[in-house]
């Protein structure tokens, strides 16, 4: 006999209280119900369940062996349940968030690619810079620059988020090319402004395990880091952005890499999605797309 169908078996009589129930219930004769009983307390060479003409009740092993049962029932189903997900297709609405100019310049571009392979999904991209809780704001899955503290959610590293500092041709023709990072106070930085125009930003350079740390001075500050590089390419100042979208400005000819002997700074960044729950497969395609396309092993 099939082990997991006895174990079913035991646990629908357990739960109906007798073999006539448990038989009626599974679509079963009772004596196949008492079969497959006496099968599991064979194999363990003991009894599962006191019977009598009356009624049934649980032995201590029974009870024992029937809190397993479940377990096992359980677990079996959730198997059988993820595989047949995993030949699904993922379909239906899956709300994404992400930071602004990771999410704007990188994030969007691959959201439609994602949508062209598969038909049936459709995304509900959310682009701040705030801290969110996925579970009171609904988010399935989210792209975090930064450290991860939170044991509610399932992390999968990306990419680390590296910026570098650039200017255009114009401006480096005009102003000359910084040499190290002090040189950047006698240049126009553009700054970007994280919560508040008091709070000075601040840029920092590795080189050889040292670290420099200027603050960023210029005519032009905000918010938005797409205005910054606008701002860069027409020849206003120095900007320090994320690399994977410099690159393309640099191969362009719009922007030349400055201090490339430094190494700008560099925060982890990862796409998580909450724990406590099996994944669906809409969420696990997605994933699993990200991390293909931005994983570490893209990273250089």
């Amino acid at each position: 006999m099939d082990r997991l169908t006895s174990m079913a078996v035991f646990v629908k009589a357990a739960d109906l209280g007798s073999f006539a129930s448990a038989a009626e219930a599974m679509r079963l004769s009772p004596q196949m119900v008492a079969k497959h009983v006496v099968f599991l307390e064979d194999r363990l060479g003991a009894a599962l369940l006191h019977r009598t003409t009356r009624r049934q009740s649980l032995t201590d092993v029974g009870r024992a062996y029937y809190d397993r049962c479940k377990l096992v029932l359980a677990e079996a189903e959730a198997a059988d349940s993820l595989a047949l997900d995993m030949r699904s297709q993922p379909k239906g609405v899956l709300r994404v968030n992400a930071p602004v100019t990771f999410g704007s310049f990188s994030l969007a571009a691959f959201v439609t690619r994602y949508l062209a392979r598969y038909p049936e999904m459709q995304i509900d991209l959310t682009l701040n810079d705030r801290f969110v809780d996925p579970l009171e704001e609904g988010f399935e899955v989210m792209v975090r620059i930064g450290e991860v503290g939170d044991n509610s959610l399932i992390a999968r590293p990306l990419a680390p988020y590296r910026l570098i500092a650039c200017a255009s041709p114009i401006y480096l023709a005009r102003r000359g090319t910084p040499q190290t990072p002090a040189e950047l106070q006698q240049h126009d930085c553009l700054a970007y402004a994280y919560w508040s125009p008091s709070v000075p930003c601040r840029w920092q350079f590795t080189r050889d395990g040292k670290t420099e740390e200027v603050t960023a001075h210029g005519r032009i500050r905000c918010n938005d880091w797409k205005a910054l590089l606008h701002a860069a390419t027409e020849g206003y100042g120095v900007t320090l952005g994320p690399e994977s979208v410099l690159n393309a400005e640099i191969a362009a000819g719009r922007l030349v890499r400055v201090l490339p002997d430094y190494e700008g700074p560099e925060r982890p960044m990862h796409v998580l999605y909450p724990a406590g729950r099996r994944p669906t497969v809409k969420i696990l395609s997605f994933v699993d797309a990200l991390v293909g396309e931005f994983g570490p092993l893209r990273s250089r």
